[in-house]
């Protein structure tokens, strides 16, 4: 078993290590997973519930302490952290009520009587990324356990502190050994054998498309099931009868959140051409006075992107671009980048088109609402949006016809935990959270009883 080093990505200094499993940890790992899901699975659903409960408790107790654990590892915002902590323990509670509910169907058959039940799959393999390393982590676990399957979870190598601390506040809730284990190591060791042993039933990916492509291939192999979020590249489309000043007040957070390392970034800016000029003029001062400061600083609104290498991505996007404008980061040490706004030529701008994953949005206009449509779909990517207008005829039209997963009007916001959240295209496959997400942690089976009739 080896190490890996753990950066604050405000500072680029290294703070921490933590280990980093092998193929036989890993393995052994798996195999107490697969063993525990014949006890997990048999817990009385309203025992399961408590438990479920009581995690979510533990995690409230403890929330100011995981948020200052991603501030430092990841480079949230306080603010942003605990949140995230918050949606954390809020998942928990929200599928604390699924055992109990997890009911099938009795369906009218001749000569008997016909049931269905939900099964659990078994072990269930969750990587989760390090944009959002607690909530994604969430999402995935949460459900999973509701339903009665063990968990085995990868954090990502960057950003596994959260992670391993919700293994060991799991344990403190009272949840039996082995039922949800923490493995953090490489995605080609860890991540892997989730895709290739055999007991690992489903695996609940969120990265990259490319990745994501890799994942489900390797699980066809054994007809394994797999939710996937991946890639985005998410328009907001301001049409000329929008409020202005509100759109353009939302846009900068709707991009730079995160650092603009979120898949659900509206990092495409759809304006219609008669306003063109004048939205511009209104985000300006609302780019430049995004505040990007210590992440531990309460007013912070954006930190640092979380490496090296990251910034140097994010920062080729500007070569030969057009600079609108940008806001202000601080000097010195850590992966800073000031919030930018690039003004495309045409939809074939390599800014426009690929996922750059940091602070950078595209400004593109627009004629008229087909034209808005045609430019909104015109990606292999579907996972959120933005549309901005008054009209509802309009706004309904135009949510109906842009190929995303979710959708906002007159507002930059995707995710509700009792809502439904995930892609459609390249952007994924299934959904999370929600009263759909339970469901793909389950198999229907179907049962008749004859009756002699």
């Amino acid at each position: 078993m080896g190490t890996t080093d753990v950066i604050d990505p405000a500072t680029g200094a290294v703070f921490t290590t933590v280990p980093s499993l092998g193929s036989e940890e890993t393995d052994a790992a798996i195999d107490r997973a697969a063993k525990a899901f014949g006890q997990w699975r048999r817990v009385a659903p309203g025992d399961r519930a408590r438990l479920l409960r009581r995690f979510a408790t533990v995690v409230e107790e403890h929330l100011e302490e995981l948020a200052l654990l991603e501030v430092r590892n990841a480079g949230h915002t306080i603010g942003n952290a605990r949140w995230e902590a918050g949606n954390v323990r809020d998942v928990l509670n929200y599928y604390a009520g699924a055992p109990e509910r997890l009911s099938g169907r009795q369906i009218p058959v001749a000569g008997g009587v016909d049931v269905t039940f939900h099964e659990p799959l078994g072990v269930v393999g969750i990587i989760v990324p390090w944009n959002f390393p607690m909530p994604i982590a969430g999402w995935g676990f949460a459900p999973a356990l509701a339903a009665g399957n063990t968990v085995v979870l990868k954090p990502a190598e960057l950003t596994p502190l959260t992670a391993i601390r919700l293994g060991e506040l799991a344990l403190e809730a009272g949840l039996p050994e082995n039922v949800f284990q923490v493995l953090p190591g490489k995605g080609s060791v860890v991540g892997q054998r989730f895709v290739t042993h055999p007991a690992v039933r489903k695996v609940c990916f969120t990265g990259s498309t490319e990745v994501g492509k890799s994942i489900m291939a390797g699980c066809a192999d054994q007809v394994k099931r797999v939710t996937l979020e991946l890639g985005g590249k998410s328009a907001n489309i301001v049409f000329a009868d929008a409020d202005l000043d509100a759109a353009a007040a939302a846009a900068p957070g709707a991009v730079f959140d995160n650092a603009g390392q979120d898949c659900c970034a509206r990092s495409r800016l759809l304006v219609q051409a008669s306003v063109y000029d004048e939205f511009l003029a209104r985000l300006e001062p609302a780019v430049r006075a995004f505040r990007v400061l210590d992440p531990s600083d309460d007013s912070s609104e954006m930190g640092p992107l979380i490496s090296a290498g990251q910034r140097a991505s994010v920062s080729s996007y500007l070569d030969g671009a057009d600079l609108a404008f940008q806001g202000t980061a601080p000097d010195g040490g850590g992966w800073w980048f000031p919030p930018t706004v690039l003004l495309a030529r045409s939809a074939a701008d390599r800014h426009w088109r690929e996922e750059i994953f940091g602070p950078v949005a595209s400004v593109l206009p627009f004629r008229d609402e087909d034209e808005a449509i045609r430019l909104a779909n015109d990606t292999e990517y579907g996972l959120s949006g933005s549309i901005w207008t008054r009209d509802v005829g309009r706004a309904l039209r135009v949510s109906r016809a842009v190929e995303t997963g979710a959708l906002s009007v007159n507002s930059n916001s995707s995710v509700r935990y009792w809502t439904p959240f995930g892609g459609m295209k390249q952007s994924g496959l299934g959904r999370e959270l929600g009263p759909d997400a339970l469901s793909s942690f389950t198999d229907v089976k179907n049962v008749f009883l004859a009756t002699g009739e």
